[in-house]
């Protein structure tokens, strides 16, 4: 995976926001967004994209060679309002669609396939550009923008984790969506390519005991801290 494009860094500001599943990314990356008037990019929705497509495809999302041979066919367009940032596979706005369960449960194994994450990582820079930006993801901070001026890595407890999955899936069963969840970070944190750590210099926060507002706060906190360093 060439990293050559992250080597020279972006004249703006790039907040990086990292974590598992249900630790509080996407309500955060997009409060810090809104509050700082910053773009906002959700790297996950690229991935749930990229296995819509393939199962749109009638790809097998088991096969990993299948899915590598056809990860670089789909134009997959990323919107960064973070009121509404929405997202276009091939034309379609699939910004629903990929939120389903057949999605959700294929996207693991989709999303560990090098050639996928090498297609996604491209696009992941195209849209950081010059800056100017909060980005989410699971290794955001550690590859995607190791250069990222802030960095953080958001964890919540499991409980929380799920009890916020659950809500958010319509009250979804909270033990299968704990087990989910789990199961998904062992996928992350030990895949080869780019697996889920939190990246050096990045500040850690536990959500769990912190309303949303709160943790918004505490980001934005840290951005203003580098621009009085700066």
């Amino acid at each position: 995976m060439s990293t050559t494009p992250a080597e020279t860094p972006p004249g703006g500001l790039v907040v990086a926001i990292d974590g598992p599943s249900g630790s509080g990314k996407s309500s955060t990356s997009r409060g810090v967004a809104s509050r700082l008037g910053l773009r906002y990019l959700d790297t996950g929705a690229m991935f749930r994209g990229m296995t819509w497509w393939m199962l749109r495809e009638g790809v097998d999302v088991h096969d990993a060679a299948a899915v590598a041979a056809r990860a670089g066919e789909p134009e997959i367009l990323s919107g960064t309002d973070p009121r509404g940032p929405g997202i276009a596979v091939d034309g379609v706005d699939v910004s629903v669609a990929i939120r389903t369960d057949e999605v959700t449960s294929a996207v693991s194994p989709v999303s560990v396939v090098p050639e996928v994450r090498a297609r996604l990582l491209e696009l992941q820079r195209a849209v950081i550009g010059a800056g100017g930006i909060v980005v989410e993801g699971r290794d955001i901070g550690s590859v995607v923008a190791p250069y990222a001026q802030v960095k953080v890595y958001l964890t919540a407890d499991p409980g929380a984790r799920a009890e916020r999955r659950a809500a958010e899936e319509g009250g979804s069963d909270l033990d299968a969506t704990r087990a989910s969840l789990l199961s998904r970070d062992r996928i992350d944190s030990g895949r080869a390519t780019a697996p889920l750590v939190m990246a050096d210099g990045a500040v850690h926060v536990d959500t769990t005991p912190y309303t949303l507002d709160e943790v918004v706060d505490q980001v934005v906190s840290l951005v203003e801290a580098v621009g009085e360093r700066a």
